[in-house]
């Protein structure tokens, strides 16, 4: 397996040389595009931050280097991006960390629901400058031609249904869309609810004709595709402090200049601090937006019994991942 990824790594590397060559056309010429796809709407936090990281990167490289940004599922869906940045097709991508286990296991443990003691802790453990990234990030570009880029915080993930929700007795036999990937299956199910796998792009009408009863995101994805349309009720869960993750083709990454690879870690940097910091900002605000289109919004002070939910959520995880991730969880935990 390891000799295979050096293998994949070393033709990502050369594709991404005669790419960045291809691109060339002279001196007044552009020299370099770079698509960047991805599922969400261009509205969106995530949406957003794609078209922040395009307009930083031009900024950055003088204009040398452009990115056409395809946002909604254009060029794929969640794991056909994962897997379009790895065979070079797309060039730039975000997905979640439990996404990026599908190309190098260790990345889903990121995802794992009450892990991080807040947004501060969570930043410092996706650091791509951090001892434990910088080692994962070796390890993804070795298993499938890919490195992070950065990564932002994307929101605390809550509960949405049709129905109010305060234990996870509630969700008995309940249908809930869930990520198609092991850890957030296990999510929903430590929730209380049966975890349905839905694409994004098919959850709206999944919702709307109740195939799933429920789902779960950050506050900012419920305001974007106007999930208050759908879903009556918002239980504030946080059951996932979670970060996005912006990815780069190794091939791509390698066939830039020294100049270029460190423009490009710039302009992630001041969009990694740029978004968190808007996401942070917003999920007060989108809460609010939420109540006033209809949603109710049930939190402790409502009856929520965030006790039980993290009981629940944590031995069910613990009880598929803990052999597999106890180390990392150890890791994290000692990372201030």
């Amino acid at each position: 397996m390891k000799t295979l990824g050096k293998r994949l790594t070393l033709r990502h590397t050369l594709a991404g040389v005669v790419m960045a060559a291809g691109l060339v056309s002279g001196a007044q010429a552009q020299d370099i595009t770079l698509r960047y796809g991805h599922m969400n709407a261009p509205n969106s936090i995530a949406g957003k931050q794609a078209e922040w990281l395009a307009d930083a990167i031009k900024e950055k490289t003088d204009g040398d280097i452009a990115v056409q940004v395809f946002p909604s599922s254009q060029l794929g869906k969640l794991q056909e991006l994962a897997e379009g940045v790895s065979t070079g097709t797309i060039a730039l991508s975000h997905n979640t960390a439990g996404a990026i286990g599908s190309l190098h296991p260790p990345f889903a443990a990121f995802d794992t629901p009450y892990l991080y003691r807040d947004v501060d802790h969570l930043m410092s453990v996706v650091d791509t400058s951090s001892p434990l990234m910088t080692r994962l990030n070796e390890e993804l570009v070795d298993a499938a031609g890919v490195r992070v880029l950065y990564g932002f915080y994307f929101g605390s993930r809550n509960l949405t249904a049709d129905r109010p929700v305060t234990h996870p007795d509630d969700l008995d036999g309940v249908k809930i869309r869930s990520i198609p990937f092991p850890i957030y299956m296990a999510a929903v199910e430590g929730l209380g609810a049966v975890p349905v796998p839905v694409d994004w792009s098919e959850v709206p009408t999944a919702l709307a004709t109740g195939v799933v009863s429920g789902q779960e995101n950050p506050v900012n994805v419920a305001v974007s595709h106007k999930l208050h349309e759908v879903q009556s009720h918002m239980m504030e869960t946080g059951h996932i402090i979670a970060a996005e993750m912006v990815l780069i083709n190794e091939g791509v990454w390698q066939g830039l200049s020294d100049e270029h690879q460190s423009a490009l870690q710039t302009a992630a940097d001041d969009v990694r601090e740029r978004a968190t910091q808007y996401v942070l900002e917003s999920e007060r605000e989108d809460t609010e937006t939420l109540r006033e289109q209809g949603m109710t919004i049930i939190g402790p002070d409502e009856g929520l019994d965030i006790e039980a939910f993290r009981t629940s959520v944590e031995a069910r995880v613990m009880e598929e991942f803990a052999d597999q991730y106890g180390e990392f969880y150890s890791q994290v935990e000692a990372i201030e």
